[in-house]
């Protein structure tokens, strides 16, 4: 969960700091920043890294020791982006914007896949949702039409039918939250 968390928030942490460092803003002032909220655990993770920043700790160590517990690999990169920056003094504006890039089209992928992979799942639930009820509603007026057919062929008792009726108009409904569930299980949290 941690991971998907990461990945979620990873994409405008990316974005914000390509524009505030853009601007002239510097790496600490940008961490500090996003550190300020909205960017849920990556905000909290930043958090501590200034805090122990401003104890005196090295800002790379500190960046280390978070980039050790991150569970996303782009999240991990990012991370790096960050560390190498400060070491080597890298151009991080660019290497932010190709990382954004990245992560836009890893998110569309997710999104065409999630779109696949319910592809069916509207007709279905409509055709469950429409069928079933016309089908027991049949079922339902059958001892009324079939009324003088008790000679040809027996028919089962009027409370026998009503109990079909209501246990198929409820195995419908689970049946169509069953697969509202599977939409929601899918979704790939973006």
């Amino acid at each position: 969960m941690a991971e998907q968390d990461e990945d979620r928030e990873l994409l405008y942490v990316i974005r914000t700091m390509e524009v505030l460092m853009g601007s002239g803003i510097g790496l600490e002032g940008a961490l500090t920043s996003i550190a300020r909220g909205g960017y849920g655990c990556i905000s909290s993770d930043f958090a501590k890294v200034m805090k122990n920043a401003q104890a005196g700790k090295a800002l790379v160590d500190e960046l280390r020791r978070i980039q050790k517990k991150a569970k996303s690999s782009a999240y991990k990169r990012l991370l790096n982006t960050m560390i190498e920056n400060i070491i080597s003094n890298t151009d991080i504006v660019k290497t932010l914007t190709n990382q954004g890039g990245r992560e836009e089209e890893k998110r569309s992928e997710k999104v065409e896949k999630y779109i696949e992979e319910l592809g069916g799942l509207p007709e279905t639930l409509l055709s469950i949702g429409m069928i079933s009820p016309i089908i027991l509603a049949i079922l339902a007026i059958t001892p009324q039409m079939m009324a003088g057919a008790g000679d040809i062929m027996p028919m089962p008792d009027p409370d026998t039918i009503t109990v079909v009726v209501n246990g198929g108009l409820f195995a419908t409904v689970v049946i169509m939250a069953l697969i509202g569930s599977k939409a929601h299980f899918k979704d790939p949290g973006l």
